[in-house]
């Protein structure tokens, strides 16, 4: 037991919040804090795997991603855009030819040595906990910041029907919940919508999270998009939960960014937002 004089000292890291890129997200009162949990849901091709990725490079903490859901060719190619501003597809050529032309990204890709990745395309929580030893062991300290790149990647155990689907969904919930609180860090899985959202071009409810697995997060972000049809792509960001500020869970009010699709450059669009009637009333989900 301890008393709120004690807590002030056993609390550690817990609470502090991540450097945060999305301006837009922090002026909505979304912060990734240590020993948190947080869920960020679209459709498939969306955007969800770039944000994450956006996240773990530019806020420049230990960070730890697990990427079932992309390669390690894939990945690299894209943390190359986002840090160079070159073009992807151009890096991934420069990549695969093996020729030493991918070379001249060594110097830049060196400044974030404490970005690191797992490709295992079925990780299990023993394989995740044990990464996550191995991190503590190299650097001294656990990350601040593991990525899920996706949930339903994590081999938790079978399931035969859809009633076990969503306990299995819900208890890997609280197996990552509890790894924040244990470790400090934040921690941020990827998961997908019900159909009836998965197109990705029209905001996401709360209910639309597929799964059902609002319970547990401290954040659950939707994200949808419009694309121009030339090498630009928005991303709507919305935080349908937020324990900490500002929530809508009809998916209505969000914040915009722009992407170079070419060079995955993510503009923060910070003055535009679609916003809804409930943000003149009182806050939902504190």
């Amino acid at each position: 037991m301890f008393s709120l004089n004690q807590s002030i000292l056993v609390r550690g890291a817990a609470g502090e919040p991540l450097k945060n890129p999305f301006t837009g997200l922090s002026k909505l009162e979304v912060e990734f804090r240590r020993g948190d949990f947080s869920v960020v849901c679209a459709g498939g091709g969306t955007g969800k795997s770039l944000t994450a990725l956006w996240l773990a490079v530019w806020s420049n903490v230990p960070t730890l991603y697990f990427s079932a859901d992309s390669t390690a060719a894939t990945q690299l190619s894209r943390a190359t855009a986002m840090i160079t501003g070159d073009g992807a597809r151009d890096i991934k050529r420069k990549l695969v030819a093996n020729d030493g032309s991918f070379a001249e990204y060594e110097a830049a890709l060196s400044k974030r040595w404490w970005l690191r990745f797992n490709y295992a395309a079925r990780p299990t929580p023993k394989e995740i906990e044990l990464h996550l030893e191995c991190y503590r062991e190299v650097f001294g300290i656990y990350p601040h910041l593991v990525i899920v790149d996706n949930i339903t990647n994590v081999d938790g155990g079978g399931s035969s029907n859809a009633e076990e689907y969503t306990f299995g969904l819900e208890g890997l919930c609280d197996y990552f919940n509890e790894m924040a609180r244990e470790t400090r860090s934040h921690v941020m899985a990827m998961h997908h919508v019900v159909g009836e959202y998965s197109s990705g071009i029209k905001p996401i409810p709360l209910d639309g999270v597929k799964g059902k697995i609002g319970r547990v997060p401290s954040v659950v972000l939707t994200i949808h998009a419009e694309v121009d049809g030339m090498s630009g792509r928005t991303l709507h960001i919305s935080p349908v939960k937020n324990r900490e500020g500002f929530t809508d869970p009809s998916g209505e009010t969000y914040a915009s960014f722009e992407v170079n699709t070419t060079n995955l450059q993510i503009t923060d669009l910070s003055d535009e937002f679609q916003l809804t009637p409930i943000q003149f009333g009182p806050r939902v989900g504190m």
